[in-house]
């Protein structure tokens, strides 16, 4: 056989190969991706959850009171959350 062959042949079967991953990630990676790590690249740690199970329903439910929710009680909320982590805008790493 000569090398143009050999060479077409071993990139026709490179492509067969690479495409049959493409169609086995597609399926994997709806459920793989809330099982990685945040530093290797997954969700983050305040991501919603995905829709259509309960934990998505309560979210929404929450969302919508805050969102109905007057603009004074959600900077008190707000506040009274981050005294609750200890976290403020003056401990930003520079």
């Amino acid at each position: 056989m000569s090398i143009r062959f050999r060479s077409l042949l071993l990139l026709v079967g490179l492509a067969a190969g690479l495409s049959g991953c493409g169609t086995v990630n597609e399926k994997l990676t709806a459920g793989m991706g809330d099982y990685v790590p945040q530093w290797a690249g997954g969700l983050p740690a305040d991501a919603p959850p995905r829709p259509g199970t309960p934990q998505y329903d309560a979210w929404m439910k929450e969302r919508e009171q805050k969102r109905l929710m007057p603009a004074v009680g959600r900077a008190n909320e707000v506040q009274a959350q981050k005294g609750a982590t200890g976290s403020t805008s003056g401990d930003a790493v520079r």
